[in-house]
């Protein structure tokens, strides 16, 4: 046993069991994140319910269990005990998401098994999502246009028509949002620059009468392409407004549900395996190409998505040049002294300082120090509303590369330490530089440890929060940080992150516990983003790796 030790081997055999089961675990928990992400847009059946009440009546239900859970008697109130009669320690309950904003104070609602006492999921259910006050339970019985019914529950080609007219709706709301977000806002943002030059010139002394002459004319001209763009956006409003649907809720109540308000129809009871799989991945694309709803509980995470990767490339832009550059100045010129030393030290510590403090040092640095210089230097005509004194994509993705500097920094200098002295001495006695030497040998072969570095600092980037809520990152941007409107890449605007919607839906919703599976996808998503960031650095860095190999030897 003495000597199988002296060998080695044990260790060996640890090392790999540890490597093993951190893989395992890593795996395990991708698959646990994704499978309660991804269930979350797999169409659930909808439940009629009549649950009994305290006095003796019953509660009629209409909507899709989100979760079911065991709890003991003891976390209920007495009289709900008493009512369900109760002998067992513990009881089932379901987690109801029943919509109908309008008429309940909360979408959601704990129903406890023993109490129900009918459960059906009949195929006319519907479930209606709409722009505004979310999902909408219930039993569509007629199609009116313009007050006049057109369609009605029974009729051969009653669904027929009503995805027809769902699908009409959803165009001209499409079409007038495109309007908002493409014409109009060019108007706005054009109109927004004209009072800024007049501002300037006036600051300048150089508003004269041509001057303001001329800036009337170009707002004259902005306002008539506004009114042609507005009564563009007004007819497509009438027309989207034409249709409504009559449904019958789960108070018996036959209620008006505007078409325009509606974004998509489906009948999950009276759906087959292959209509499942194709609403799954239906709901799946407008998760991630469209934009949120409701706070952030309802829609897609689109500018989420953007904002991250933005952030994240605009990052790597920053942090590699600075890190490759401080490498090489410590390897290659600064002396092996006490003073190179400590500099290495503190690079390391930096790798250890708490994430929130680069977040106060980016806030009171970039923000208030350097972008409020910027304003009073070059904008002074938008002052006092700031534009680069505030938080912004710009300062969150400076605050990050000062953040993951150190990891740059070291892995770059481990690559140019692992380069064989002989090729810096065959280049000098050749007749090159030390700076050419550097720039055509050194840097080319140590780039793959500048990729590892990079890949490192992506990894620890994207999923960081904690200084983003300080240094630029929103609930909700009404905007992109890029656009249309020259100069196209806006980086004083704020943005949405996926790191900071998923701490926002998980903790800041209405009801936590319902907030929970959109919580599972958006982290899925997040790993997802990072691997794809990642393994496009990885490939980078395979292919710098083969090309340079053969110079090693």
């Amino acid at each position: 046993m003495k000597k199988w030790f002296r060998t080695g081997k044990p260790w060996i055999w640890l090392t790999a069991g540890s490597v093993s089961i951190s893989l395992v675990a890593v795996i395990g928990l991708v698959i646990m994140i994704g499978w309660r992400g991804l269930s979350f847009f797999w169409p659930s059946a909808i439940h009629e319910m009549d649950v009994k009440q305290a006095d003796g009546g019953t509660k009629h239900i209409i909507g899709e269990i989100y979760d079911s859970e065991i709890v003991p008697t003891t976390r209920l109130p007495q009289s709900m005990v008493e009512l369900a009669e109760i002998e067992s320690e513990t009881i089932t309950r379901y987690l109801m998401k029943i919509g109908n904003r309008e008429y309940v104070p909360l979408d959601f609602t704990w129903v406890l098994e023993s109490l129900v006492t009918e459960d059906t999921t009949p195929a006319d259910l519907a479930v209606i999502e709409r722009s505004k006050d979310g999902n909408f339970y219930g039993r569509i019985t007629a199609i009116t246009e313009q007050g006049n019914v057109i369609a009605r529950q029974g009729d051969a080609d009653f669904r027929e028509v009503l995805f027809e007219r769902v699908e009409r709706a959803v165009e001209l709301n499409e079409q007038a949002m495109g309007l908002q977000e493409s014409e109009i806002a060019s108007v706005n943002y054009a109109m927004g620059e004209l009072e800024l030059e007049r501002r300037r010139l006036q600051l300048e002394g150089k508003l004269t009468d041509e001057a303001v002459a001329y800036l009337q004319e170009q707002r004259e001209k902005l306002q008539q392409d506004y009114q042609v763009y507005e009564e563009q956006l007004f007819d497509l409003r009438e027309q989207a407004q034409r249709d409504t649907l009559l449904v019958k809720d789960f108070r018996g109540e036959e209620v008006m549900v505007p078409m325009y308000r509606v974004l998509d129809v489906n009948f999950p009871n009276d759906m087959g395996f292959f209509a499942k799989v194709g609403h799954f991945f239906q709901q799946v694309g407008k998760f991630v190409s469209e934009d949120p709803r409701e706070a952030n509980t309802e829609g897609g995470v689109f500018p989420a998505i953007f904002g991250t990767v933005f952030m994240v490339l605009l990052m790597s832009v920053i942090v590699t040049p600075f890190g490759v550059v401080a490498a090489v100045y410590l390897h290659e010129y600064a002396g092996k002294n006490s003073i190179t030393k400590l500099i290495r030290i503190a690079v390391i510590n930096l790798a250890g300082v708490p994430s929130i403090v680069y977040g106060v040092f980016g806030l009171g640095f970039f923000v208030y120090m350097v972008g409020g210089s910027l304003d009073q230097v070059f904008y002074p005509e938008a002052l006092p509303n700031p534009t680069f004194g505030t938080p912004g994509v710009l300062w969150s993705a400076v605050t990050l590369a000062i953040l993951t500097l150190p990891v740059v920094i070291v892995s770059t200098e481990e690559g140019l330490s692992r380069i064989p002295s002989t090729l810096r001495e065959g280049s000098l006695a050749l007749g090159a530089t030390k700076w050419e030497t550097i720039w055509r040998i050194i840097i080319p072969m140590a780039s793959p440890a500048i990729m590892t570095g990079l890949i490192l600092a992506v990894a620890r980037a994207a999923g960081e929060v904690a200084p983003l809520m300080l240094v630029g990152v929103v609930k909700s941007a009404p905007m992109l940080p890029v656009d249309g409107n020259f100069p196209y890449f806006h980086l004083d605007r704020k943005f949405m992150h996926l790191g900071f919607h998923i701490y926002d839906v998980g903790f800041q919703s209405p009801n936590v516990e319902a907030a929970r599976p959109l919580v599972y996808a958006t982290s899925f998503l997040l790993i997802t983003v990072i691997v794809g960031l990642n393994l496009t650095a990885i490939s980078v860095r395979n292919h710098l790796r083969e090309k340079y190999r053969s110079l090693e030897h």
